[in-house]
């Protein structure tokens, strides 16, 4: 019962948002995406903005996950001093990778000109720009010793979007560049063939938990 008025409440939300936040999420929904990434909505955080919509997404290969990422949207009609403009797109991607990988010393920076590159690749700019590269090794004992020792990288990146006619930004190139960094951080190959300057990570192929 709860559940249903939680959507019933999202609906009246977003149909009183304002018409570029409407319009920027139609373009999220309406994006054509390479087939091995799984995006679907989720909910989103609600105090970061007056309205927001989030995407979660898998880079999939039959029956398993290598990389798995949340896209958030935020809008605030009034504008944001930090964001120099009214929407802030947030992100969060992470993968697991072969231990010696993950121990490459210029790691960070190549996973953080990924994200850059995935933009500019698409002709886009991220206005404000900031995060984090982070990278965990786990090594299990007792009676877990038999699984192998695993390492994760993680971004955490948010920028401003630049907004278009009516205030709208372009939300599909944006998740579409979104989507290539997802793809490159899962070791899959470039969208585009025969692209050479998209160097990847060997990833780790086994099962990941959903």
């Amino acid at each position: 019962m709860d559940e249903a008025k939680d959507t019933e409440n999202d609906r009246r939300e977003a149909g009183s948002a304002p018409l570029p936040f409407r319009a920027a999420v139609d373009a999220l929904k309406a994006a054509r995406l390479r087939p091995q990434i799984e995006v679907e909505p989720t909910p989103p955080p609600k105090r970061l903005a007056p309205h927001s919509y989030a995407l979660e997404a898998a880079v999939v290969d039959g029956d398993q996950d290598l990389a798995d990422g949340r896209l958030v949207l935020l809008h605030d009609p009034a504008g944001h001093d930090a964001w120099r403009g009214t929407f802030r797109l947030v992100t969060l991607v992470r993968a697991e990778l072969e231990p010696e990988m993950a121990a490459d010393p210029l790691l960070p920076e190549v996973c953080w000109s990924w994200l850059t590159g995935a933009l500019q690749a698409r002709g886009l700019t991220g206005g404000e720009p900031s995060g984090t590269v982070t990278r965990a090794s786990s090594h299990y004992f007792g009676g877990l010793s038999a699984r192998p020792a695993a390492s994760q990288i993680e971004i955490r990146a948010s920028w401003t979007p630049r907004e278009g006619l009516g205030g709208v930004p372009d939300t599909a190139a944006h998740l579409a560049a979104w989507c290539d960094l997802l793809a490159q951080i899962a070791g899959l190959p470039p969208a585009v063939p025969g692209d050479a300057s998209v160097v990847t990570l060997p990833q780790r192929r086994g099962p990941q938990s959903r």
